[in-house]
């Protein structure tokens, strides 16, 4: 029986990117998973369960990455790590602006 690799693409929407915080709510959520979890930015990929690995993608706001997920829970990794994405890692913007954005 062969195991599926499903994938998201997410974008790095913190302002600071995917620095230490950020990528240590990722690790911790995938290794939640049963999948092989892996980041693939440019041209590197990496462990989605170490934090080092994470951190050498260099991620930056507005980065696009490509998460994969390989194994029997993979849909609900996906799921779940791009919740993480898609939330900012619960960071909070000064004043809830998106990026760039100042009220007036």
């Amino acid at each position: 029986m062969s195991q599926e690799t499903l994938s998201r693409e997410v974008v790095v929407g913190n302002r600071q990117g995917l620095h230490a915080r950020p990528a240590d709510l990722l690790a911790r959520e995938a290794r939640k998973w049963q999948s092989r979890i892996e980041l693939v930015g440019k041209s590197q990929r990496a462990d989605g369960k170490s934090i080092l690995e994470l951190l050498t993608l260099a991620a930056e706001a507005g980065t696009r990455l490509v998460v994969e997920a390989t194994g029997p829970d993979a849909q609900e990794a996906i799921e779940a790590i791009g919740g993480l994405f898609d939330r900012n890692f619960n960071e909070q913007m000064n004043g809830n602006d998106a990026p760039g954005e100042t009220r007036r």
